[in-house]
């Protein structure tokens, strides 16, 4: 008896440990919470962190203010080097990202990394891409810009925030293709870090076009600076963005869905990992999500741990495949 007791003991302090063990993780994760927005302010990217950490603390999910670290560079490839080479443990630090990181990690466009490098946390929904012009454009249609490309393809340059070859650029040449243009490689792409100064260049008449998301085109739109020629979805969105066309629906098959989530250091302890994937999945199911989601454009993409951990392997591998067919990698 006095052994049985004994040893429910050491079992009660041993649970109680581990219960301490993991609050000291929880706490620890949530102590200086921090988002690295892989670009300059005013993109996707910074957008993901700066909505996500905002409606954290406002559900009382992170009881600190979420510090948002802009680290532009590479599209990207600045910010995944540092977390892999300098921040590869840390428990408080998860960096945004979408199908653009896919994007550059299947082209090989981050020199010696790779996606099973970072933990991949949750998606927090799927951003349509869309196209537009300056608000004063002459263009009015997406047909008509591309029929210019068709005619003389240096009468038209487009700009995006990802690199020459990545998400941005994929989805013009997509819509390219659908209307007929059989060598998508003559299609003027300019790249520059973020979409907040591609849509700066637009404005500026350094370029004729801008291709991006509805987030990040958003509060250009509302500003009265540019017009969204097309929206890159199946069918038309609901709420405010209904008034814009898609593609699909002015003879163009073109769709382009770019996801939004995170990833976080490799190195991430497993109870650290787990206290933010519960994190985002708790905030992703609330009404005030929806509606920050339907507010920006944001379509449903409900996916957390191993399931998005899958589906960004899932999407890399295809994008693979789409860019070894135009050309862009062998």
């Amino acid at each position: 008896m006095i052994f049985s007791a004994t040893r429910g003991a050491l079992a009660a302090v041993a649970l109680a440990a581990g219960a301490l063990t993991l609050s000291a993780v929880a706490v620890e994760a949530q102590e200086s919470p921090e988002c690295i927005a892989p670009a300059n302010p005013g993109g996707g990217w910074d957008f993901t962190c700066r909505q996500v950490g905002k409606s954290l603390q406002d559900q009382g999910l992170i009881d600190q203010t979420m510090q948002v670290v802009n680290l532009a560079g590479g599209g990207g490839g600045v910010a995944f080097a540092e977390v892999v080479n300098k921040r590869n443990a840390a428990d408080n630090l998860i960096v945004a990202a979408s199908s653009a990181t896919a994007t550059r990690l299947a082209q090989g466009a981050y020199p010696g990394n790779t996606m099973d490098q970072v933990r991949w946390l949750a998606s927090v929904g799927a951003d349509y891409g869309v196209i537009a012009v300056a608000a004063d454009s002459e263009i009015d249609t997406l047909p008509q810009m591309l029929q210019k490309i068709k005619e003389d393809p240096t009468s038209i340059s487009i700009a995006g925030g990802s690199a020459v070859g990545g998400w941005d650029h994929l989805k013009v040449l997509i819509a390219a293709n659908a209307y007929g243009i059989d060598d998508v490689r003559k299609v003027k792409y300019i790249a520059f870090d973020g979409g907040g100064e591609a849509v700066t260049q637009l404005l500026a008449g350094s370029v004729q076009g801008f291709t991006g998301d509805i987030s990040e085109a958003k509060g250009f739109v509302d500003s009265g600076d540019i017009k969204v020629i097309a929206v890159l979805a199946p069918e038309r969105l609901d709420g405010e963005f209904g008034k814009f066309p898609t593609a699909r629906e002015q003879g163009v098959d073109a769709i382009g869905a770019n996801w939004r989530g995170f990833y976080a250091p490799g190195g991430m302890s497993d109870a650290a990992y787990d206290e933010w994937v519960s994190k985002i999945a708790t905030l992703y199911a609330s009404d005030e999500w929806k509606a920050v989601m339907e507010a920006n454009g944001l379509a449903p993409l409900d996916l957390q741990g191993p399931d998005f951990q899958s589906f960004v392997a899932d999407s890399v591998n295809q994008i693979q495949s789409i860019s070894r067919q135009i050309g862009i990698i062998k």
